[in-house]
């Protein structure tokens, strides 16, 4: 197959948008010479047609909202469900995922960044480029967007190909073994230390049609994920220390930039397109979209309507904290199973649409026969009592309709590089040193977030003056689920920690919500989905079997 130029769709980094996946794997394709020709143009000074090359490879860049299918990669862990009984999502926690039936499949998508970013540094170079250091910035952009799908690649699969530079042609073996995991690894990292010194600095993003560019902040926040991910339970059995501590120095060189912090609201993160803590994000033109997907079902007017795709749990619900800091199970919280939802952290408002809530100007109804969860007349409808609510701008609450707004999705923030540097610094050295090293990273967290400090009270959920090694882990791990939900890193979190074979085998849990005759409600849990998890063989994806019967030498994941 070729590319034909006409393929080759030119937009910013401000507004990347994707386009159709080609059926055959990326590293059969070959580009013909004329369209190199013209892409990269010995004559263009000004290199138009490269540019757009290169802004299209961020199109490949993970999207996050509702990409499979109709549903969040969480409606896949222990946080959420599919509002849809029939969503292949629940094949992760059904049994049903397997190399004919995969999901997630992202191995084309991957590898077609990998190999657009080869071509474009195969023939960058005879471009006349007239600004001086554009084109090794250009050439380090290819390299990160590169080095990010194969850690895609890497913590579905484990060990994968690697290409290095070459740019295989139909006339090339293509029978290529999987490298090791420690190989990939070792390849991504070497990237991100190479790319650290050359890559664009963040503070030069001045120009808004370079704001969401791949930068030195983001290679050096790749390395810090791989390496948390490297020396996680998963990847460590062994529980090898020294790969926590290059997982807590990865973070703080990140923190040591000083160029990244904390946003003031935790609202501010997802719906402004600038800010002091998004690393990368997934640029997307302004729009109402992720509104009209995942509000209340109940909202049906033109511009105004809802689809309502996600169901968080009541084990998410639970695991926010009351607004005071203990743990809803603390019996000096203050929590009341008859009106559970108030008083709880603030960022419970900001992810969760709950019974009672408002949402354009209304109260949302989730009690049974509600506006928003009516029962049989409606297919797709909340099954656990709650919708997803983060991301969806607040100003929505009181207006009537909606209007475009910014939803650019999340791929690296500062928040995750303080709670890996609180983890890694925790696993790497039981001591009191490295535990108020963590300790300070979940401070600063629910401090943004609003959660009270009281003199003799303190920091509550485990965070007390002194801790051990084991309660400051599950402090951490609480921490991140509510900070970090639905941002595509419960999901791996779960797997990482090797804890998925215990939250997701058992019951997935709702709140089903009574609308007494003297307008209270009553509340009682209920089950919502029975799921199970494969130990044995779930913790790594299984290879597309189109994949494997297309290269004898792709060996499949071990179970699959």
């Amino acid at each position: 197959m070729k590319i034909k130029i006409k393929e080759i769709v030119g937009v910013l980094a401000i507004t990347i948008i994707g386009f159709s996946a080609c059926k055959k794997p990326l590293y059969e394709t070959e580009p013909t010479s004329q369209d190199i020709t013209y892409v990269f143009d010995k004559t263009d000074s000004l290199g138009i047609q490269a540019k757009t090359f290169l802004a299209d490879i961020y199109s490949y860049l993970p999207n996050g909202y509702n990409r499979i299918g109709n549903d969040v990669l969480d409606a896949a862990s222990d946080d959420a469900i599919s509002s849809s009984p029939a969503s292949t999502i629940e094949y992760f926690v059904n049994g049903r995922i397997s190399a004919v039936a995969t999901v997630d499949n992202s191995w084309d998508n991957n590898y077609r960044t990998i190999r657009k970013a080869n071509i474009f540094l195969a023939n960058i170079d005879v471009v006349p480029l007239n600004q001086k250091g554009l084109k090794v910035y250009w050439k380090s952009e290819a390299r990160i967007l590169r080095a990010i799908a194969y850690f895609e690649l890497i913590k579905r699969f484990g060990g994968v190909p690697l290409l290095g530079d070459r740019v295989l042609g139909l006339d090339d073996n293509i029978q290529l073994p999987r490298n090791t995991y420690a190989e990939c690894l070792k390849y991504v990292v070497d990237e991100c230390d190479a790319l650290k010194a050359i890559a664009r600095p963040d503070n030069t993003l001045a120009a808004d049609e370079d704001y969401g560019r791949v930068t030195q902040g983001v290679a050096l926040a790749l390395k810090a994920r791989i390496l948390l991910y490297d020396a996680s339970p998963l990847n460590n059995p062994t529980n090898d220390l020294t790969k926590w501590a290059s997982a807590a120095q990865a973070a703080k060189d990140v923190m040591n930039l000083n160029i990244f912090s904390l946003t003031t609201a935790y609202t501010s993160v997802f719906n402004t397109r600038k800010n002091s803590e998004v690393i990368l994000a997934y640029q997307r033109a302004v729009t109402f979209d992720l509104e009209t997907r995942n509000a209340p079902v109940g909202y049906t007017a033109t511009n105004a309507s809802g689809a309502g795709y996600t169901s968080p749990t009541q084990e998410l619900v639970d695991a926010f904290d009351m607004s005071n800091g203990r743990a809803i199970s603390d019996p000096a919280s203050g929590y009341n199973a008859a009106d559970p939802y108030t008083g709880r952290d603030p960022r419970f408002y900001r992810t969760i649409f709950h019974n009672n809530a408002k949402w354009l100007n209304r109260i949302i109804q989730t009690y049974d026969g509600g506006l928003d969860r009516p029962g049989s007349a409606v297919n797709v409808q909340t099954r656990t009592g709650y919708y997803m609510r983060k991301f969806l701008n607040e100003t929505f609450e009181s207006a009537s309709v909606y209007s475009n707004q910014t939803h650019n999705f999340p791929i690296f923030r500062y928040a995750e590089i303080l709670l890996n540097y609180a983890e890694a610094m925790n696993e790497a050295a039981d001591n009191a040193v490295n535990r108020t090293e963590a300790f300070n990273q979940l401070k600063a967290l629910r401090l943004r977030a609003g959660i009270a400090i009281g003199s003799t009270v303190g920091y509550q959920h485990g965070l007390k003056a002194t801790m051990t090694q084991a309660e400051m882990r599950e402090a951490i791990r609480h921490e991140r689920r509510v900070e970090m939900a639905f941002e595509e890193q419960r999901f791996w979190d779960i797997r990482r920690w090797k804890i998925a074979g215990t939250v997701l085998n058992g019951t997935l849990h709702g709140m089903q919500i009574i609308k007494n005759a003297n307008g209270s409600f009553s509340y009682t849990q209920t089950n919502a989905l029975n799921v199970s998890f494969d130990a044995s063989k779930m913790y790594r994806y299984p290879i597309a079997a189109s994949e494997v019967n297309k290269n004898r030498n792709l060996t499949q994941n071990p179970g699959w």
